[in-house]
């Protein structure tokens, strides 16, 4: 059977290699798919694409099971709960269901240095997170109706994937995180156990034999020359990490920010 790793944040590069390994899970036939996510989530469309594609994937008659890693929170959920089961470590890191926006508010330190923006616009809202201002009410009260909107439909989605009513899931969808054995009593995973559960999991949805079925993983990533070398993975995440909020700002994220 198929077994695809999702590690990191969520970007467009991140959804096409999944995208891509998905489509050879289809053509290949594999009978059952096991989705390996250790992401503290990422962009909102991106997130969304996935999603889809794995229940399409589902209503291929192919069965999917997602194994939580260290971390599998925000927009790592969502992905989660495209999976027919969820099984988590009781110690991973997950929840976080929530939306943010962010932007940067420079004003102070462009004055200090005698930095001004010369702006003209087409409307009133075309410039809305420049860095060189605040926030109006105005502005600030449509951004709040766009992370509201994206944040019905992360409810919605969790809502259908785990088959919990709305209200459950806005009970505790307030940006909290939980450990995999808390998400277990509140219904956002099903099992507890590591990517080998998941794996036997997966086997016997399928009816495969659980001691021989194999995995075969789909959608690999390239390597950094930076993971070779001492401390090169944490550098490398590091790097992952001020990317995604360099490359994102004024973004509508499903993204865990410890």
């Amino acid at each position: 059977m198929a077994r695809i790793n999702i590690e990191g944040p969520i970007t467009g590069t991140t959804r096409k290699i999944v995208l891509k390994a998905l489509k050879q899970v289809e053509e290949r036939e594999f009978p059952a798919l096991l989705l390996r996510i250790d992401s503290p989530g990422g962009t909102v469309g991106d997130s969304q694409e996935i999603h889809s594609a794995v229940l399409r994937l589902r209503e291929k008659g192919c069965r999917v099971v997602a194994s939580f890693g260290n971390v599998s929170a925000s927009g790592g959920i969502y992905l989660g709960v495209a999976a027919e089961k969820i099984v988590a470590n009781p110690g991973s890191i997950t929840g976080s269901i929530g939306v943010i926006l962010r932007g940067n508010n420079l004003s102070k330190l462009l004055e200090r240095i005698g930095i001004q923006f010369e702006t003209v616009k087409s409307g009133p809202y075309k410039d809305i997170l420049s860095p060189d201002r605040s926030l109006t009410k105005e502005e600030r009260d449509l951004l709040q109706a766009l992370i509201n909107s994206s944040y019905e439909q992360f409810v919605t989605a969790v809502s259908e994937g785990r088959q919990l009513s709305i209200e459950e899931v806005k009970s505790f969808a307030d940006g909290r995180v939980f450990t995999g054995a808390q998400a277990k009593e509140i219904g956002l995973v099903d099992e507890l156990g590591d990517e080998e559960d998941a794996r036997r999991l997966a086997a016997k949805l399928a009816d495969l034999d659980e001691s021989k079925a194999q995995l075969v993983t789909l959608g690999r990533q390239k390597k950094k020359l930076l993971g070779f070398l001492p401390g090169g993975k944490i550098l490398s995440s590091l790097i992952d990490f001020v990317d995604l909020e360099l490359a994102n700002q004024a973004q509508i994220l499903w993204l865990f920010r410890p």
